[in-house]
């Protein structure tokens, strides 16, 4: 571990020799920044110490009381769009904005009253525990590992450009050496530390995030003569939008288009593989919906700092040349169209805070590109490699090897989508990448847990269809077609596959499974009550390795 500390710090070492000739160093900001990632390090490295087994690396043993996992799921949650996309979309699309951000919160009574507790009593390490419990474990294993696999590496893209943007901004060094930059301190993290370190730099870094947003909210505050009228009204006069900045504008002018995003992020939440490895870092499912409670109240308060940031930076940071590319107001944002709430926290409380929020912020996409690349590597180690391929006999050193392995390549892939997104607003990403996990693992998850009809050949046709048609219908949507293909017209008008692609996977996986009268399908309605009964009322974890019928 202490030749990749060194490798790290002598690569970071060039970078800030580069950003020497590129502009004059934020001294103040850049000793902020090395303090918090230093930090982040030692939690490591500490929990290196503590990590001997796979379930230290997958779950950090289950040791996590209700109270920390709902910090740690807030950490997960509150990530880089929540901080920089959100509020440069509020910043940007006024009421649209606040409105999309709106729907990111409304997907937690979703999974609070359905999946928390029936995740943790049916589940060990992944969610396809859960889906291969009484289906056939083999090809549902393989259908929930190529899920968990899209979503992470749409989710990695969007948490690798904001980091990117960021370093960028505050290094003044290229933004794929940033990018870079961040995969090899994200791989340092999930390789050595495993989950008990995600979890515990999550759980810091949602402490350091809430207290950030709250003394740079107060500080916006302060700046309107803690007058939310005066904040209004100084929007209305900055935007260009003038009074429209508090009406809804052209996101949610088509109605098709906003249903479509609105189903997403609502249903999206209980498809991401890295928020429901959560469920089973704590003891028992009352303490999995104990975390969502918690979860719930933390992000709820975060996301209405960051909309008041967003309204706020419109009459700061709008009007004042300094921020912009050659001083043109209404032109690119230094830094690019994400770094609103970092420019505004040097605008308000100078390069301690300037430097503060950026090393926060860098640390929550740390930790969240770590816990995403932890949930992808269980998929492929766990799931895979273990229960797939080797059938349960390879060793804990084989399957934590190839896991290690597995961080290595999503690590690689991630970078490489960074650079390619690099103009993207990370928020609207993240719709998408909700989009995906909402058609892709959600459909097949919900029914696994409450239909009894729901057979092998059904969940797989289901699933695969889902994973498809979200896809293909995000390839050939605006987003892609035309603003990183460079096309002039997209193919599918909407921004968002979710109305057609969740209902589709729902609709082939019911039809599917009700036309199924196999052996196989028997074997799976046969073992439904016995799984209700385990989902109610739990089970001892040694219990957990063998499902009632396979």
């Amino acid at each position: 571990m202490n030749k990749l500390l060194l490798l790290t710090v002598l690569i970071a070492s060039s970078g800030h020799a580069q950003a020497a000739t590129a502009q004059s160093l934020n001294w103040t900001a850049i000793g902020m920044f090395a303090t918090v990632v230093l930090m982040t390090l030692i939690i490591t490295w500490r929990a290196a110490r503590k990590t001997h087994s796979k379930e230290d690396f997958y779950t950090a043993g289950g040791s996590i009381s209700a109270r920390q996992n709902g910090l740690a799921i807030a950490g997960d949650y509150m990530s880089a769009s929540t901080l920089l996309g959100a509020s440069s979309m509020v910043f940007f699309k006024g009421y649209d904005g606040f409105i999309y951000v709106t729907g990111f919160f409304v997907c937690w009574p979703i999974l609070t009253f359905l999946m928390a507790e029936r995740l943790r009593n049916l589940g060990k390490y992944t969610f396809a525990d859960i889906v291969s419990y009484r289906l056939d474990p083999d090809k549902t294993r393989i259908l929930a590992t190529c899920g968990s696999l899209i979503v992470v590496c749409c989710y990695l893209l969007l948490q690798m450009v904001g980091a990117g943007q960021l370093i960028k901004l505050l290094f003044g060094i290229d933004y794929t050496v940033a990018v870079v930059l961040v995969g090899c301190l994200m791989l340092v993290y999930v390789m050595f530390g495993g989950m008990l370190a995600t979890t515990w730099i999550q759980i810091v870094k949602a402490i350091l995030l809430l207290f950030g947003g709250t003394v740079l909210a107060f500080l916006c505050l302060k700046y309107f003569g803690f007058s939310l009228d005066n904040l209004a009204a100084a929007a209305v006069q900055n935007h260009q939008l003038g009074q429209k900045v508090f009406e809804p504008g052209s996101m949610l002018s088509n109605p098709i288009n906003a249903l479509s995003t609105s189903l997403g992020l609502i249903f999206g939440l209980a498809g991401l593989p890295h928020i429901l490895m959560r469920f089973f870092t704590v003891s028992n499912a009352q303490d999995a919906r104990k975390s969502v409670f918690y979860a719930s109240g933390y992000i709820g308060y975060f996301f209405i700092l960051v909309c008041l940031l967003g309204y706020a930076a419109i009459s700061i940071i709008g009007t004042n040349p300094s921020f912009y590319v050659d001083g043109k107001l209404g032109g690119e944002l230094i830094g690019g169209s994400n770094m609103v709430a970092i420019h505004l926290a040097g605008a308000l409380g100078g390069n301690l805070l300037l430097g503060f929020l950026s090393a926060v912020a860098f640390a929550t996409i740390l930790a969240v590109v770590a816990g995403l690349t932890l949930a992808g590597a269980s998929a492929i180690s766990h799931d895979l490699f273990q229960k797939v391929i080797k059938k349960g006999k390879a060793t804990e050193k084989q399957e934590m090897n190839i896991s290690r392995i597995a961080v290595v390549a999503l690590g690689i892939i991630a970078i490489a989508c960074g650079i390619l997104f690099e103009k993207m607003n990370i928020t609207f990403l993240m719709g998408l990448t909700f989009g995906i996990a909402a058609s892709a693992n959600f459909p097949v998850l919900f029914l696994a847990m409450y239909w009894k009809d729901l057979t092998t050949k059904g969940a797989l046709w289901g699933g695969f269809t889902g994973i498809i048609s979200a896809i293909v219908l995000v390839i050939l949507s605006p987003t892609v077609w035309v603003g990183v293909m460079g096309y002039a017209q997209a193919i599918f008008p909407y921004d968002n596959p979710a109305l057609f692609s969740m209902p589709l996977a729902f609709i082939v996986s019911c039809a599917v499974s009700l036309m199924d009268h196999s052996e196989r399908a028997a074997l799976d309605r046969a073992g439904f009550e016995q799984q209700v009964v385990r989902s109610e009322l739990g089970a001892k974890q040694a219990d957990l390795e063998k499902a009632p019928v396979h």
